[in-house]
Order: C-alpha cells, then structure tokens, then sequence
C-alpha cells in the first residue's frame, strides 16, 4: 500500500513539475514569484519559524560591514526569501524536465582564478557552499561551465521514486550523487582521484558530530566534515555561493579556506568557524536568498 502511496505522489509530483517547466521563459519568473507569494500564505509555521529566524538576528547582521539590504523588517526580507523560494521552484522544475538549457547561460561564475589555482594543486576540491540562491542550478551549472563534474553530498529520499526523480535531475552534466549514509568513505574516495566534491554544510547537526560555532551572532551546531577532509587528505576547501541579480544567478567563488591542521577539541571548534564565517558573510550579503525557513539553531537552547 505505501509502495502505491509513493508512486500516486510521484505522478501527481512529475505531472505538475512537466507542467510548470512548458511555461514560456517570459513568464516563468512571474509564476515562481506567484508560488512563493502562495507559499508564504499557506505555510504559516515554515513563515514563521523563517520570521523568527531573521529578527534573532538582524541586529548582528545589520552591524556588518557587507549589510546591504535596504528592507527593513524581518516580515519584509522574509516574503522576498518565499518569493525566490517561489522562482527557484520553478527553475528546478524547468532543469528536471530538460528545458533549463537558458538557465544556465544566464550564470555568471566570479572568481574563477580561485578555482583554477585550487585545481593546480592536483589535491582534489571541496566546494563548500549554502542553501543559497538556487543551490541545484549551481551544481548543474558548475559542471556545464567549469567543464568538471561534481559529486554533491545529499539526502536519500523517503520515497524511493521520489528519490530516483531527483537523482535523474542531479546527475545531469555527468554529476555525481553521494548520499550521506557512507558519505564520508564515497567522498575520501572522489578527493583521492583528484575529483570534486559539493557540501552543503549551512544545517544544523546533533551535537555528537558537530562544534559549537557562533553563527550569525547565536550559538549553532557545525560540522567537523569539512576540516576533517582537509586534514585528513590536503584537499582544497573553496567557499562558493550563489545568488540572484534580476533575471540571472551568480556564483561567486572565493579563496581557499585556510584550516588549522592540528588536533583537539577547541581547534575542531575553530576551523568550524572559519568556514561557518565565509557562509555567515554569503547571507549577510544576500539576506533574502538564503534558506532561513530550516531551524538552523535548534538544540541549542540549553548551551
């Protein structure tokens, strides 16, 4: 019976998805607004938790030298992050079903010298990125246009048809899918042939995986995955993000992360932070196109 649940959700999913993805390219942006502007109605917990979210920081951030956002209230940055939930929605729709070709002539990646100097190293590469912009066109349009495949560290879906929907989109432009159960032996295995790794690592983790960083001015759990790879086999850690500027995406690409290198506890805590800044700096910049609808700080509220 759950098997025939899967699968209805999956046609209904499919159908709609095919659907949104023939819209003509002049509309496309305006359908996506109108999603994320129904989402924002609909969804009143994921609203609020996302309202919550910005006001408990907003000082912090509005005290930053790379604070530009001109809107004033968390209400107001908190409808324009649904509205680019909306339009993301809708581009991942038009990638899925083939029709994302004009997507991704529209990215500009900056930074490309920092890649470059990465790739030199012959160390292999870990692009540490966010839930920022539209994250899965920047997979598929890193491979596009940086010419080198990517292996992208995500979660198995519940719904094994569902699963295997979002893999056929993912692994588009000879990408490659990693997901988290064995992800750090199937990652160790990419870096030693010289190869790309994706990791989104902007969540929140259980306490026995992760440091407790300050993020964004409040106490949140990190990983320890990132510095561990880079410790473990020299591989290069690139902050990469991406975000919208009107009508197309831009990826920047920053310098290497420079970890510490040794042992104990407080180091694993601080080479936490050093990559959780460059992700903190990314949202500051572009506050509405960052993922604020996950609880970032939860179990936390006893420390």
């Amino acid at each position: 019976m759950r098997r025939l649940i899967w699968a209805g959700q999956v046609i209904v999913l499919y159908s709609f998805t095919g659907f949104v993805a023939l819209v003509p390219d002049r509309i496309s942006a305006q359908l996506g607004v109108a999603v994320g502007l129904l989402m924002h109605r609909v969804l009143g917990n994921r609203r609020r938790v996302a309202e919550d979210n910005i006001r408990r920081c907003l000082d912090h951030m509005r005290a930053q030298p790379g604070w530009s956002c001109t809107i004033p209230d968390a209400e107001g940055i908190t409808r324009e992050v649904f509205r680019n939930i909306g339009r993301s929605l809708v581009e991942t729709c038009q990638l899925y079903h083939g029709h994302g070709a004009a997507l991704i002539d529209r990215v500009e990646v900056r930074g490309r010298e920092h890649y470059e100097a990465a790739r030199a190293k012959g160390k292999g590469m870990i692009f540490l990125t966010g839930h920022c912009g539209n994250w899965e066109l920047g997979a598929l349009a890193f491979s596009r246009l940086l010419n080198m495949p990517m292996s992208v560290v995500a979660r198995r879906q519940n719904n094994p048809y569902l699963n295997r929907m979002v893999e056929r989109m993912r692994m588009q432009y000879n990408n490659c899918i990693i997901y988290k159960d064995n992800a750090l032996k199937n990652m160790l295995a990419v870096i030693r042939k010289d190869g790309v790794v994706g990791l989104l690592v902007d969540q929140a983790v259980f306490p026995e995986e992760g440091c407790l960083i300050s993020f964004l001015g409040r106490p949140a759990w990190a990983s320890r995955v990132p510095a561990l790879l880079a410790r473990k086999t020299g591989v290069v850690v690139l902050p990469a993000f991406a975000h919208r500027e009107g009508d197309r995406h831009v990826i920047d690409i920053y310098p290497e992360l420079e970890f510490s290198g040794e042992g104990g506890n407080d180091v694993w805590t601080a080479d936490a932070q050093v990559y959780s800044r460059s992700i903190e700096q990314a949202i500051i910049a572009h506050p509405t196109d960052w993922y604020w609808v996950h609880r970032r700080w939860k179990r936390t509220e006893d420390v």
